[in-house]
């Protein structure tokens, strides 16, 4: 253990005093881990801010029906512009035939303008619902009260709000009870949602949730719905879709043969879809730090293989002494690998530094990983183990009068 840490003395010594030879010695691993560290974190950042948007819209145990589902490629496209609307009568075909179906909700949106006296919002996202949203996590009341069944279902002109809709509508004004205009039409605020956030630089409070039969008041009732599915219990979620499905398309008449001529859209199926395409981003990844590595690893095979050359002296008088061929290699390899997770710490603090510096200053979110420190510190490793093998090698095979002539 003694001699492990005096190797590792030496090479932290020798990357000291030789610091720009050291530098560009260890650019190749310093490239490569701070890849690892940054793309990571800022995959792992996209990624939760994905999920929690994607679940807080869609929620976790549930499912949404819509008009057009994902599509794939352009044959589904062509196909989906023929569906037909999603309507309240599906929403009661769904309801009437899915047994383990527990609440179905319809909703409808766009974007409008909502002013208080003088103050006036551009593109809030106005959203209509029907009474069975109180059934759904996405909605909630942090002050004041949600709507009541009542009101949603006989169309009263009353609103939940978002935090930043009141924040700047009402300023340090309470929102409860105050009427604001929709579209130009009154409506009472009885509840403001807890804050959400933003998500890519978007905000997720900015919206009003009125009752959907004012909301195709103001808006026309020939905008196809979309309706929220949740099951009795969040177990169910996959059987529920299948009696979903079939009961539109019992309502809707298609034959066995016929595809379906509307979307469902689960919350894991988007995060699937949103995963594969960021695991195309780790492809790439594993070829850019394959490379960096390679290069990395070259450099310092050539490096460790000049300084043999030049303590071939050194390494024949330990040799004299009594040093054994295991010796002078641990002591070869040690060094290797030192000099190699140098590198990598180096490109650690630098790749963090670098997805933490982006998310400071963009929309993109980052979470550092420790699994992708210990990573790129264990791959450094293994590169100055790998390519620190043929140096030592020949290091440990030197003889000892022979290594004594050298000058």
């Amino acid at each position: 253990m003694q001699q492990v840490w005096e190797s590792v003395k030496l090479a932290l010594s020798s990357i000291w005093a030789n610091k720009l030879r050291s530098m560009l010695t260890l650019l190749g691993n310093i490239v490569a881990v701070s890849s690892i560290i940054a793309v990571v974190a800022l995959i792992q950042g996209v990624n939760g801010a994905v999920s929690d948007a994607i679940v807080s819209d869609l929620g976790a145990d549930s499912f949404t029906i819509q008009r057009v589902g994902i599509i794939r490629n352009e044959d589904e496209r062509d196909r989906a512009r023929n569906n037909p609307r999603i309507t309240l009568d599906d929403a009661r075909a769904v309801r009437r035939f899915g047994a383990t179906v527990g609440a179905v909700m319809a909703q409808a949106q766009q974007n409008g303008r909502v002013a208080y006296r003088t103050e006036e919002l551009e593109s809030i996202t106005i959203q209509g619902v029907t009474e069975a949203y109180l059934e759904f996590s996405t909605f909630d009341a942090e002050r004041g009260r949600m709507m009541s069944p009542v009101e949603v279902s006989r169309g009263r002109p009353v609103a939940l709000i978002g935090w930043q809709v009141a924040d700047r509508l009402f300023g340090t004004q309470d929102p409860l009870d105050k009427v604001l205009k929709v579209a130009g039409v009154p409506f009472r605020v009885v509840g403001v949602s807890a804050k959400k956030g933003a998500f890519f630089g978007n905000s997720l409070d900015e919206f009003v949730v009125i009752p959907l039969d004012r909301y195709q008041k103001l808006f026309g009732s020939r905008q196809s719905l979309a309706l929220m599915v949740k099951p009795r219990d969040p177990t169910l979620v996959a059987l529920a879709k299948d009696e979903a499905r079939a009961a539109l398309r019992v309502a809707r008449h298609l034959d066995p043969g016929d595809a379906d001529n509307f979307g469902l859209v689960a919350s894991d199926s988007v995060l699937g879809i949103f995963q594969q395409a960021t695991a195309g981003i780790a492809v790439v990844l594993v070829g850019v730090v394959g490379l960096s590595l390679l290069v990395g690893g070259i450099v310092i095979m050539n490096i460790m293989l000049m300084v043999v050359s030049e303590r071939t002296r050194e390494i024949g008088l330990r040799k004299a002494l009594g040093a054994k061929r295991r010796d002078i290699l641990s002591q070869v390899l040690t060094e290797s690998i030192t000099l190699s997770v140098s590198g990598g710490i180096v490109g650690v603090v630098l790749g963090a530094l670098f997805a933490k510096g982006l998310a400071a200053v963009t929309p993109l979110p980052a979470a550092i990983e420790p699994w992708s420190i210990a990573l790129g510190v264990a791959v450094t490793a293994v590169v100055g183990l790998f390519f620190g093998w043929y140096p030592a090698q020949r290091a440990a095979a030197l003889a000892p009068i022979e290594a004594l002539r050298r000058e």
